[in-house]
């Protein structure tokens, strides 16, 4: 009978240490394996796998996102699902609250990244700017992108010169894949651009007198000119083509402004009209070199179907509605001009 009770006593034993041994496994894989790891915050930001990387360059980003506790474990975890070469897909990756590394290594072994995603420019003054706005939320980054994009040979490539490349360029939301490059993304624009200069667009200019990327560079204008009230523009293009077809000068505030380089120039004084550049259009005659800023389709077509007026001038209404005080004589002109000094004056806006 003592012989049965120990025996029975020892069973016991390593049944309990079994027990614990399993439990202690069991906890141990859930902690590693199946253990939540993706907090409400780290669910907010995509994870982004770059084009080109290998399992350990991915143990690396989910290790800086703190979603691997131990190195080896997770590296084994991606082992035994064969998370590795052609398996690992570049992509911007949305992670759920909640989600364990297995839930996670299973997610990019899918390949479940975001098939498209936005690119959204609505404006931009230079092509720099632009690289950083269009590079937002894809792969490229706009070091790459403003390399590419300034540099000459790439306007060249296209049909157009370095001021006027930024005509190309077309702001909208464009939905595309996330590993787009460089290379892929002004391929893009170039299409849209040829997509948006149809038949009846090209005729309209050619109606006008001008080019495509003089019908830019002139809506580039209007758009600086009105950016508040945006039915004003056809107007204002009604007013600047009267001006060329008269071969007077443009005498564009904002082209002056762009000619300093000083984006915070609230009031064009005459030290700024005597800045020597061809943006200067108080300074040289008919159209700047190329845009100022990245026009809109809106004030392009406002370019393409201007208003018939026989306006010769214009400033801005005193009232500060955003509104303008047009004139077909420069002694109506010289009136409202003077009622907006004084108005500036009142407010105290001296440059």
């Amino acid at each position: 009978m003592r012989k049965k009770r120990k025996s029975v006593k020892r069973g016991i034993v390593v049944f309990v240490v079994l027990l614990v041994l399993a439990l202690a496994a069991g906890y141990h894989l859930y902690q590693n394996y199946f253990a939540p790891v993706v907090s409400a915050e780290m669910a907010k930001e995509p994870l982004y796998i770059p084009t080109g990387s290998s399992a350990d360059d991915v143990l690396i980003i989910l290790a800086d996102r703190g979603l691997v506790k131990q190195a080896k474990i997770t590296s084994k975890l991606m082992k035994r699902k064969n998370y590795a070469g052609a398996k690992v897909e570049p992509g911007m990756y949305r992670l759920r609250e909640g989600m364990s590394i297995n839930a996670v290594v299973n997610h990019l072994r899918g390949g479940l990244g975001e098939e498209n995603v936005n690119i959204t420019f609505n404006s931009a003054r230079t092509l720099a700017e632009l690289a950083g706005k269009a590079s937002r939320n894809i792969e490229a980054d706009s070091a790459m992108v403003a390399a590419l994009i300034t540099n000459p040979e790439t306007a060249r490539k296209y049909g157009f010169s370095g001021e006027t490349f930024l005509s190309m360029f077309l702001p909208d939301t464009y939905y595309s894949e996330w590993d787009t490059d460089a290379e892929a993304f002004v391929q893009r624009m170039a299409r849209e651009y040829k997509q948006f200069w149809n038949e009846e667009r090209i005729e309209k200019a050619r109606k006008i007198g001008l080019s495509q990327s003089e019908v830019s560079t002139l809506a580039s204008i209007v758009q600086a000119e009105q950016q508040l009230r945006p039915e004003e523009r056809p107007v204002i293009a009604g007013l600047y083509l009267n001006r060329l077809r008269r071969g007077m000068k443009l005498q564009s505030d904002p082209t002056v402004v762009f000619a300093v380089g000083d984006f915070n120039i609230n009031r064009v004084l005459n030290v700024h009209l005597v800045h020597n550049s061809p943006y200067n259009t108080y300074k040289y005659s008919g159209l700047p070199p190329g845009p100022i800023n990245v026009p809109q389709k809106s004030s392009i077509d406002a370019v393409l179907n201007p208003d018939k007026n026989n306006y010769l001038f214009m400033c801005a209404k005193a009232d500060f509605t955003g509104y303008h005080a047009f004139a077909t004589t420069l002694a109506e002109h010289n009136r409202n001009a003077a009622a907006y000094r004084k108005a500036l004056n009142e407010r105290k806006i001296y440059r």
